[in-house]
């Protein structure tokens, strides 16, 4: 039996390709990696299959799926690369970020962040585990990137300020990802029949999270107008097409913030009465919008929240003959 897992071999096979590619013509092929975590169910295989041209009905994601695109440059030129990963389960199988996500990869890597407009319950928690688990790994990467190449880590901590101009006023107060982030709200379709009040809310906090984390905010549904917006944006993480300028931060329409576009004083201060904001005892104004927003928006019983950690255990992916043999093979052992 092959000691090597299931991930080895694909990554080892992607690896394969890239480099006969390069070899057999004598030109540098452009390779990125686009990794896409969210909400569970809030669309992240349909926003793939969108950006790749694929017209096939989206499929339940098992844990960790892989798929790849490629796009001329030119007559006679070898196809950029993009690799896509995709996280399944929403927040119950944070370990498996550190698999796509190394020192190799690193340089050339995004996030995207797709979160459920639908469900404003999970939305905050479901946020704050992925970018934590996920800006985590990546600074211990880059760590260890920093005692191999030091040049290369350098270059990476200075890039993650390129999407801020140098006047910004915002400059001293944020706290830029470690690597390019895309925040999508996905389900606008039932996002928009929401109350007036509470869609201020979820907006004006998303534009203080993208915005503090450099990030790009925009939100899309099953309107064809919109996911070619969202197409454009992720073909420029994966294929290095030229950036939107375009803005939209009506809270009566999709909203569409390009990285740096934002400002604080734009976006405003906490949507709470100023007598109450005394009351709310916050270490830091990332945890003020969560006080605020959980306010309204409770989240919901954590054992909720935390997902079945064995997807073989998960109802929705049943197989009644492979069950029956696990469970003869399990009282075996």
């Amino acid at each position: 039996m092959p000691s090597d897992t299931l991930w080895e071999i694909a990554k080892a096979e992607v690896e394969k390709r890239g480099s006969n590619g390069s070899e057999s013509d004598g030109v540098e092929i452009g390779e990125k990696s686009v990794f896409f975590i969210g909400s569970k169910n809030g669309g992240k295989t349909t926003i793939i299959l969108r950006c790749l041209d694929r017209d096939e009905p989206p499929k339940p994601t098992l844990a960790l799926e892989y798929t790849y695109g490629r796009k001329a440059k030119g007559h006679n030129i070898p196809k950029d690369i993009a690799h896509f990963w995709e996280l399944g389960g929403g927040t119950s199988l944070l370990d498996l970020i550190s698999i796509p996500i190394t020192s190799d990869t690193l340089r050339t890597f995004s996030i995207v962040l797709v979160l459920d407009l639908s469900k404003p319950n999970d939305l905050w928690p479901t946020m704050e585990n992925l970018l934590q688990a996920t800006k985590s790994h990546v600074n211990k990467v880059i760590m260890k990137l920093g005692k191999k190449n030091s040049k290369a880590s350098s270059e990476m901590r200075q890039k993650i300020w390129s999407n801020m101009q140098k006047d910004h006023p915002d400059r001293e107060i944020i706290d830029p990802f470690p690597i390019p982030l895309v925040i999508i709200g996905s389900k606008y379709d039932i996002f928009q029949d929401f109350d007036s009040e509470k869609r201020k809310v979820i907006c004006k906090t998303l534009r203080f999270v993208a915005h503090y984390y450099g990030a790009s905010l925009m939100f899309t549904s099953k309107s064809e107008a919109l996911l070619l917006k969202i197409r454009g944006v992720i073909n420029q993480l994966a294929f290095g097409i030229d950036k939107s300028k375009s803005i939209c931060v009506d809270q009566n329409k999709p909203l569409f913030i390009t990285a740096g576009l934002d400002s604080l004083s734009q976006i405003g201060s906490p949507p709470v009465p100023d007598n109450d904001i005394g009351k709310l005892h916050a270490r830091s104004p990332m945890e003020l919008w969560k006080k605020v927003y959980e306010r309204l928006f409770p989240p919901k019983n954590t054992n909720t929240l935390k997902d079945i950690k064995d997807p073989a255990r998960d109802p929705q992916y049943a197989e009644s003959e492979v069950d029956e043999m696990r469970i003869q093979k399990d009282q075996k052992n």
